[in-house]
């Protein structure tokens, strides 16, 4: 993707970050019917290797493990918060008017060999910790276990997992950075005056308090 200085990010922890933050991700892969583009909930395993290693998992009925040779590559897009940025939030269209509309976003792609999965153990392990991570934030978290061993064991059937040891990986925080600081500042106070999720979040990162 396009990466201006600016708003490159190197810090492969900060990505990671992103990425548990919003799973999520768009997986992108090439087979002899083209381009093809998958939405999976990606777990990131970031002790292993350099980069780390993404962990997923998709239908059994789903041709991606079937077309797609194993080694194949493959680029996983996590996207972060995002946010249309009006110029009239700046103080330089007040003082000059020399300003136009902008999008703040996050966005990491990640590239690396998809290597497909057929083991019921390995299958098991993966739903489980997917599961628990989610399930973490929960008063009440749904395990794995809460389910019946043998009904488990028939959906492990339906499903087949996938690795992409990460070879690849770029950052983008495209999050007001190329603006002065009081500019800044006004796109802060006009994304919180919103009083949405969206926006809060956007404006923590703007406000460089949010990591993703």
């Amino acid at each position: 993707m396009y990466l201006p200085p600016a708003f490159r990010i190197d810090d492969v922890a900060l990505m990671h970050e992103a990425m548990r933050r919003h799973p999520l991700a768009t997986l992108i892969t090439r087979s002899g019917a083209g381009v093809v583009a998958d939405h999976i909930p990606i777990m990131i395993d970031a002790k292993r290797g350099d980069k780390g290693v993404l962990r997923a998992h998709v239908a059994r009925a789903n041709p991606l493990w079937r077309t797609h040779p194993d080694g194949a590559e493959a680029l996983a897009i996590f996207a972060g918060p995002d946010h249309y940025i009006t110029p009239s939030w700046y103080v330089t269209k007040r003082e000059t008017g020399k300003v136009v509309p902008t999008w703040n976003y996050v966005a990491i792609h990640a590239w690396g060999p998809l290597k497909i999965f057929d083991d019921p153990v390995w299958l098991r392990e993966q739903v489980g910790a997917l599961t628990a991570l989610h399930e973490s934030d929960r008063d009440d978290p749904w395990a794995v276990t809460d389910a019946p061993a043998d009904f488990v064991a028939a959906q492990l059937k339906g499903i087949v997992g996938i690795e992409i040891p990460i070879t690849r990986i770029e950052g983008k925080f495209k999050v007001s950075q190329n603006r002065p600081k009081s500019d800044r500042e006004g796109v802060i106070d006009g994304l919180a005056s919103n009083n949405d999720d969206q926006s809060r979040a956007m404006a923590e990162l703007v406000a460089g308090k949010r990591r993703g």
